[in-house]
């Protein structure tokens, strides 16, 4: 019997027989997942009109991650990269008051401390999280056909934002430091809260010396900015200006093409400025030149090969798997990282293929990270902040703190892929 196992497992293997294909899923499918995304979104918002101790008063109504019955664990603070993409889930009618106001606490937190913090506590006012500011602006922009004077209004706050905080130069906001190119920043000059701006916290990208190295995926952003700032002055009738914006794009994309792009693996890596050379690790933030728009039709193909380095079989790890683990000697638990997978990280890649017409691969990552939030959901009736998507049946490793259940901007990317992939 032994011995037929073992012919049976070579035969497979050298056949390479298929799994079984499941079956496509219909909206029907998703239907109580949906009920249960619209029926969270008023547990996780929030109204705290005045500062209370650490928790720093806001205009506006907002969203939360997360929120707990059972535990008790609630979150009372608004994120800000969470907010981008809570808002992706939200982009219709029926929330646009709401999505206008989580912008509108953004800009006025920036105004008052001259950041955007983390999120909005007194100790979290020392560092940001990835820009996404000028996508967040035009992407309500466009939703909702906003004029010309709310969109100047805004994108005025985040040229400020930009000129400030991401391309400062000196303390508090050391972040341009190389060739124009910028890193991850705390003012307290630590690198792993330096990490922790990124929103990879934590991560093996950085071997725990995040102040060292030029992040692909901050530059790409800060390139994204850029050429939004220029595509904004353009609709304003500003054509200097935007000629302006585009210089600065076009010598930011040589400088991340020179020093991070490797031409013989055809993939982005973050760049450690002190020891000139890049780093080792191969993650998902190759991707975000390609969703910024700022690679070539070469270089999207060659990205386009290397998602098999990521894909697995329930979506995309975000890192690949290195052959001693994803640990780095005197760190942190990492999170972000093989074998999890994060909804954000989904996301990006999925509007970076669409972006660059590879539509096939697109709505197949896209299909199998609804099916691994799903069949989750079904099982144990919500939704994880994170998966694992090499064994989706199996929890996700946990990194600092446990794995969060709720979740904002996993209910809503799941919630946007349901009406990209699933309505139509």
């Amino acid at each position: 019997m032994a011995a037929f196992e073992k012919a049976k497992q070579l035969v497979t293997k050298t056949l390479k027989i298929p799994a079984k294909k499941e079956p496509a899923l219909t909206p029907e499918d998703v239907v109580v997942a949906r009920k249960y995304i619209a029926s969270y979104w008023p547990r996780v918002e929030r109204y705290h009109p005045d500062d209370d101790d650490s928790l720093l008063g806001l205009p506006s109504p907002y969203l939360v991650p997360s929120y707990n019955a059972k535990t008790g664990f609630d979150y009372n603070e608004l994120y800000y990269w969470d907010s981008y993409f809570m808002v992706q889930g939200l982009l219709d009618e029926e929330h646009r008051e709401l999505n206008l106001e989580i912008l509108h606490n953004l800009t006025y937190l920036f105004k008052r401390f001259k950041v955007i913090p983390n999120a909005s506590r007194t100790y979290l006012t020392g560092r940001s999280q990835p820009p996404l500011l000028t996508s967040f602006i035009l992407d309500l922009h466009d939703a909702y056909g906003l004029d010309k004077r709310w969109l100047k209004t805004n994108m005025n706050v985040a040229k400020r934002e930009y000129e400030a905080v991401w391309m400062g130069v000196k303390k508090p906001n050391e972040r341009q430091v190389y060739r124009g190119l910028s890193r991850y920043y705390d003012i307290n000059y630590l690198h792993d809260l330096a990490e922790a701006e990124s929103g990879w916290d934590m991560t093996p990208r950085f071997e725990r010396k995040a102040l060292n190295y030029l992040p692909v995926d901050l530059n790409a952003l800060l390139y994204k900015y850029e050429k939004d700032f220029a595509s904004t002055a353009r609709l304003l009738g500003d054509r200097k200006e935007a000629e302006e914006w585009d210089e600065l794009a076009a010598e930011r994309r040589k400088n991340m093409n020179e020093l991070m792009w490797d031409r013989v693996k055809g993939i982005y890596y973050d760049y450690n400025y002190v020891k000139h050379k890049r780093g080792t690790t191969m993650s998902l933030a190759t991707f975000f030149p390609m969703w910024a728009g700022m690679v070539t039709d070469n270089q999207a193909a060659a990205l386009v090969k290397n998602l098999r380095r990521f894909e697995q079989k329930g979506g995309l790890a975000t890192t690949d798997a290195l052959p001693l683990g994803q640990f780095v000697l005197g760190s942190m638990p990492t999170q972000w990282a093989y074998p999890n997978g994060w909804a954000p990280l989904h996301f990006i890649v999925v509007e970076a293929l669409t972006r660059y017409g590879y539509h096939t691969e697109a709505e197949r990552i896209a299909r199998k990270w609804i099916r691994t939030n799903l069949n989750w959901f079904n099982d144990y009736q919500v939704f994880l902040e994170k998966y694992n998507v090499v064994a989706p049946e199996k929890p996700p490793i946990k990194g600092l703190y446990p794995s969060q259940t709720g979740f904002g901007w996993t209910n809503a990317i799941f919630e946007r892929f349901c009406r990209d992939y699933i309505d139509r």
